[in-house]
Order: structure tokens, then C-alpha cells, then sequence
């Protein structure tokens, strides 16, 4: 039987402190979402004047990024170039850049997801929430 680490609280809170400082600090108004590597909602926070949307699109980046162990960007380039039959994924909500994954030593520990701005600017909040855990 194999090991793995997992996200604890004490991780969760440094993930959501540092990813919100980072879209307050650019004044971006985004909800965070992080889950666990099952695609498990962890955290939620909607900033002030996030879009309600942003709400259901934050928590679904994570899925896709945990559960595909990947940046959720990857699918949105697939699809981009060419390949549609992606949108059929059973279990990929949201197929689009904002999604990270927290990987350690090889294993996906879950995600970050991030809506409302730019979506280069969400995996931009997202990555300086996983920083914290200086992985």
C-alpha cells in the first residue's frame, strides 16, 4: 500500500489567503473555489462585485483540474485545436484556463479554481495560492 499527502485545513486557508490577496491586490473581483484531489469542495469565497456566475464556473475549474490532474487550460487548448469531442467528457464541468492543480511529488493533492476575471488572470490568482504551500 502506497502513501500519498493530502490537503489540510491549515493548507487550505494558506492556499485562499494568498490566492485572495492576489486578486485583491490587482482589485479582481473573482470567486476562488479549492477542492481535494476527488473534486471535493474544500473552500469557497466570492469576493465583493464578483459576478454570480463566477460562483458556479470557480468550483467546476477545480473539478476539471483535480480530477483530470491537469490544468484545466490543457482541455480549452484541446478543444481550440480541433478537438470537440472533448466537450463529452463525462465529469469535466469546465473546460476552461483558470483550473490548477496542487501536485506534490508527483500526486495531484486537489485544486485551485478561479472565475471572474481574465482567465489568464484567474491561473494567475490560482498559482499564487498554491505558492503558499511552497511546493
Amino acid at each position: 500500500m502506497k502513501s500519498k499527502p493530502v490537503l489540510e485545513r491549515p493548507d487550505v486557508l494558506a492556499i485562499a489567503s494568498a490566492a485572495q490577496a492576489e486578486a485583491l491586490k490587482n482589485q479582481w473581483a473573482v470567486s476562488i473555489a479549492i477542492v481535494d484531489d476527488g473534486g471535493h469542495l474544500l473552500s469557497f469565497a466570492r469576493l465583493d462585485g464578483a459576478a454570480p456566475i463566477s460562483s458556479f464556473i470557480a468550483p467546476a475549474k477545480a473539478r476539471t483540474a483535480a480530477l483530470g490532474r491537469r490544468e484545466s487550460k490543457a482541455y480549452e487548448d484541446m478543444i481550440n485545436g480541433g478537438r470537440n469531442s472533448f466537450l463529452s467528457a463525462p465529469g469535466l464541468d469546465a473546460m476552461l484556463e483558470g483550473g490548477v492543480p496542487i501536485i506534490k511529488d508527483g500526486q495531484c493533492l486537489g485544486a485551485v479554481g478561479v472565475s471572474g476575471v481574465k482567465s489568464s488572470e484567474d491561473a494567475q490568482v490560482a498559482k499564487a495560492g498554491i505558492a503558499a504551500l511552497g511546493l
